[in-house]
């Protein structure tokens, strides 16, 4: 019998906020509650709109839309959703004595648990497998913030899977690269999108789509923009505690992705890499 996973906070508010029509501005609050989760049920009104970067009535709209009286009574359902007493004491001793730096790494933990909760159901990671391990080509898209996991990506891809192409370049240049592999065969493309959402991977997105190449797109929630466009949705939490994002948790998910796509084409995967390894040692690649 499989050992049921307990839910991350972020899982749950993720579940509190899925399924609800929200405007561009609800959803920046929704992703900054979640990205926040930890403590979303000890923040003001004022405190989370200054997260999300909108006003404190955005914030108070926001628990309306979501059947609330108004926000306190949202934190108050927020408290409940991830165990946290009504007092605003429950925070820990320890958690006081971390520094920024722990904290990011602790919230980054957060996130990876959150993924690892996605994953209990293996059925998305197991569709966009077979939808990616049968496009030949394989174009991956990933621009800007993105542009390091899909090269990563795209790296190792390429030891088990004919022809990937990284698109990271803008620009008229990346429509004639979809053209291209639309016209060379392609199935399906994949692509990381990532805060703060390039408005060139949408459209390239669109696209695609639109030469008929199905898109499964990594990101960092349901709610980001890139789900919409997206016929395959895979979601990883990114850390935003820090000046700059940490994209632990997208970059696990990237190879979580490709080992279901190794599984996917066993002989041929095993195939090409024994093919790497005697190309490899022929070459003096790597050091013995």
């Amino acid at each position: 019998m499989v050992e049921s996973v307990p839910e991350s906070p972020s899982s749950r508010l993720l579940a509190l906020f899925a399924g609800q029509r929200l405007t561009p501005t609800q959803r920046r609050i929704a992703q900054s509650l979640v990205e926040h989760a930890p403590r979303a049920g000890y923040l003001s009104a004022s405190e989370v709109a200054e997260l999300a970067g909108v006003s404190q009535p955005s914030v108070t709209r926001f628990a309306i839309a979501l059947g609330h009286d108004g926000y306190p009574a949202l934190r108050q359902r927020i408290r409940e959703l991830i165990g946290l007493d009504t007092t605003g004491t429950a925070e820990t001793t320890d958690e006081a004595r971390r520094n920024e730096w722990q904290r990011a790494v602790a919230a980054e933990r957060d996130n990876l648990a959150s993924l690892s909760d996605f994953l209990a159901d293996p059925k998305p990671v197991l569709a966009a497998a077979a939808t990616l391990s049968a496009s030949r080509p394989l174009p991956v898209l990933g621009l800007r913030a993105a542009r390091p996991i899909a090269e990563y990506f795209g790296y190792f891809a390429a030891k088990v899977q004919p022809d990937v192409r990284v698109l990271s370049g803008g620009g008229s240049q990346l429509v004639d690269q979809l053209e291209q592999a639309t016209d060379a065969g392609a199935e399906a493309l994949l692509t990381f999108v990532l805060p703060r959402y390039p408005a060139e991977a949408l459209a390239a997105i669109r696209v695609a789509r639109d030469a008929g190449l199905t898109v499964v797109t990594v990101t960092d929630s349901p709610m980001s923009p890139a789900a919409d466009e997206s016929d395959l949705v895979l979601p990883a939490p990114v850390g935003s505690q820090l000046v700059f994002d940490v994209h632990g948790a997208p970059m696990v998910l990237a190879m979580v992705l490709l080992q279901a796509i190794c599984d996917a084409q066993p002989a041929r995967t095993q195939g090409r890499l024994e093919q790497f390894e005697a190309s490899a040692a022929r070459r003096g690649l790597f050091v013995p």
